[in-house]
């Protein structure tokens, strides 16, 4: 039997021991639908800031999350599953929706990027929009699409507020958008690839967002 690759009995263990307590669970199954701040997981699991700054602590410490730090304002920080980290928990929690919708500040690169993987993997539909919309979608974007078989050739970036309605399901892709736009329901942290401007950043970004659609899109459940 090839075991190369496998995670050790001790490194099982110790992930397992991790999540023996029922509010590092509990952040698990929110940081399963998209990153939050240590401020959002506090103010949703009821805890004081302390014991958050614990907990937190041991899911780093273990290799289940990792922190980023915001591209928004720059002082708060992002907490992020690690999805390869917890293969054999089998976390399952679902949602459904009649719609997603994805956000960013230009709806230039990373929304429409979203939306056109969503689309190729998802019976529910997705649409794309911004909260201060560029007046094109980014040659990068397009270019970075085509490599992988996907057409943005006649995407348009869209206000966010012409196109979301109370029933959507909202994804924002950008700390700012999120910052900015309160009403998302989830929260992806995707660095902006149009401020390094290279082949490599829309690469990152793309792989990123493609990581996160091909392991959320399973259990957003479309609602007639």
């Amino acid at each position: 039997m090839n075991v190369e690759g496998i995670p050790s009995v001790e490194d099982r263990a110790r992930k397992h021991a991790a999540l023996a307590d029922p509010a590092r669970l509990r952040m698990l199954d929110m940081l399963t639908y998209g990153d939050l701040t240590p401020t959002e997981l506090r103010e949703e699991l009821g805890l004081p800031s302390n014991l958050v700054a614990h907990h937190l602590g041991v899911l780093e410490r273990e290799g289940i999350i990792a922190r980023t730090r915001s591209e928004g304002d720059r002082r708060r920080s992002y907490v992020r599953l690690i999805p390869s980290a917890l293969p054999e928990l089998g976390f399952t929690a679902a949602a459904g929706a009649e719609r997603v919708v994805f956000v960013c500040s230009h709806n230039s690169a990373r929304s429409q990027l979203a939306r056109a993987l969503w689309t190729g993997l998802s019976p529910v539909p997705a649409e794309s929009a911004g909260t201060h919309p560029a007046a094109k979608v980014a040659s990068g974007a397009i270019a970075a699409a085509a490599r992988h078989g996907l057409d943005l050739t006649g995407a348009v970036p869209q206000l966010v507020e012409d196109v979301v309605t109370e029933t959507d399901f909202v994804i924002t892709v950008c700390d700012r958008a999120h910052e900015e736009y309160r009403a998302g329901t989830v929260h992806w942290s995707v660095p902006d690839p149009v401020i390094v401007g290279t082949d490599a950043a829309f690469e990152a970004a793309f792989a990123d967002l493609a990581a996160r659609v091909e392991h959320f899109s399973p259990r957003l459940l479309a609602l007639a």
